[in-house]
């Protein structure tokens, strides 16, 4: 077994063990549990309904800021707010900190289930930027720009909740399936219920935890690690452990914020053992049945269509294949890869369905094509463009006057991490695991700053 209570575990397999903050007994579960910042970034009637659901109860909601809020005049109040919050309930609402991994499995309003474990990562192990080695790699371009303003909330956080998922590349299912079906078979023998066993706000679906404490359980998650790390080893004796399928940008501030820190207190005696170095994650089987790899559609707002229209044509030497129906495009979009689709309304109120079968190969994956040329688009032509989740909203948005929607086909993840370690990361916002109400949902925290 390997010994992992040591100060060289979490730099030799990227993985600590934390010590989780969750609420305590009788705290409305469902209440305390929101999703991703980063999701339904242009419906706040979505988010109203959170805050609904939140109203005068704990909630991780009032510890994060929701990006449809970030330009929003109240943002620097709103970040006070929640710094606020975070230091009432590190007094007021947390039970006593569990030492431990937690295994989770969330059933999603589709019936998928998916399986995760919760953990802390060494961020000295991780590296955001395009063709790195570091055990811990991005998958898709990083924004630069959308770090300082999540660095506004990070730095001097009493506490971090995290929407970061790692993918692991593991199709034996040694480290998240075999500690998980561990600590149900322990609980079940013993008549322990689950740590926790709640519905989701806003249609989010369930979820129900298991804690992983004992040093047995957590040795044998240590030797999972030590064995796929073995397995991913490169030519160069780099190993690709983990890929952020998740949170990328959440997991860049994390790490900007660690490094700021670090260099403004390398004095300190015991800097190294800081919290911040660590983030909180939910690790993933990329071959878990219960993972769906989603495209991240396009939306442009305030746009001349014909022009774009006909500039996205030209450019693919696409063939364009009309549509009668939204169900339509959307089945067209799926069996194809290698093609995208494009919907809008016309001035007289007349939806358009259009798709551009391409001549790209599929391996080369659309996105890494389409994105280059959108952002050529964009320095000539006045629009605005956005990043969608879901084809429910893509067609919601299509209504909206001067609005081209950008439908995008999904991606294979056979071939995802061999992509990622041979030609560096994706482009931004290439894809999403799950429609957008199954993203990861806040529940556990851990303290960070104070």
């Amino acid at each position: 077994m390997v010994q992992f209570l040591d100060m060289n575990t979490s730099t030799q397999f990227a993985v600590t063990i934390p010590s989780i903050l969750l609420p305590k007994e009788g705290t409305d579960y469902a209440a305390w549990s929101c999703i991703a910042c980063d999701q339904f970034t242009q419906d706040r009637e979505y988010w109203a309904g959170c805050e609904k659901a939140a109203e005068n109860k704990p909630s991780t909601l009032h510890i994060t800021l929701p990006e449809v809020y970030l330009n929003d005049p109240d943002k620097p109040a709103r970040i006070e707010k929640i710094k606020e919050t975070m230091k009432q309930y590190s007094s007021d609402v947390f039970a006593d900190p569990l030492h431990g991994f937690v295994y989770i499995e969330r059933t999603t309003a589709y019936g998928r289930k998916r399986k995760g474990l919760v953990a802390a990562i060494d961020l000295e192990t991780y590296e955001w930027k395009p063709f790195s080695t570091a055990l811990i790699r991005a998958t898709e371009a990083t924004i630069v720009d959308r770090i300082p303003p999540r660095m506004e909330i990070r730095r001097g956080a009493a506490v971090e909740t995290p929407h970061i998922m790692l993918l692991v590349n593991d199709p034996e299912g040694l480290l998240v399936e075999a500690s998980g079906a561990r600590a149900k078979k322990r609980d079940s023998e013993n008549g322990v219920p689950p740590l926790y066993d709640t519905k989701l706000m806003m249609n989010g679906g369930s979820i129900t935890g298991w804690a992983i404490e004992s040093e047995q359980e957590t040795g044998l998650i240590f030797d999972a690690l030590k064995t796929l790390k073995e397995q991913q080893t490169q030519a160069d004796g780099s190993s690709f452990l983990f890929a952020v399928g998740d949170g990328n940008h959440s997991l860049a501030t994390a790490k900007a914020v660690w490094d700021e820190y670090k260099a403004a207190h390398s004095d300190d005696a015991d800097i190294e053992n800081h919290p911040a170095r660590f983030a909180l994650v939910e690790i993933v089987n990329i071959y878990d049945d219960g993972l769906t790899f989603e495209p991240i559609h396009r939306v442009m707002f305030n746009t001349d269509i014909g022009p774009l229209t006909a500039n996205l044509c030209g450019a693919f030497s696409g063939r364009p294949h009309d549509c009668g129906s939204e169900e339509e495009l959307a089945d067209v979009v799926a069996k194809n890869l290698n093609g995208f689709g494009m919907t809008w309304t016309d001035a007289d109120g007349k939806a358009h369905y259009r798709f551009i079968d391409t001549t790209l190969p599929v391996e080369d994956l659309l996105v890494s094509h389409l994105q280059p040329q959108l952002d050529s688009f964009l320095k000539d032509h006045p629009a605005e463009i956005d990043y969608i989740h879901g084809t429910e909203e893509v067609f919601r948005l299509a209504a909206k006057p001067g609005a081209l929607c950008l439908l995008l086909p999904p991606i294979a993840k056979e071939s995802f991490f061999s992509t990622i370690a041979g030609n560096g990361p994706l482009p931004r916002k290439s894809f999403s695991m799950g429609e957008a109400t199954e993203k990861r949902y806040y529940l556990e925290c851990r303290k960070l700053f104070g």
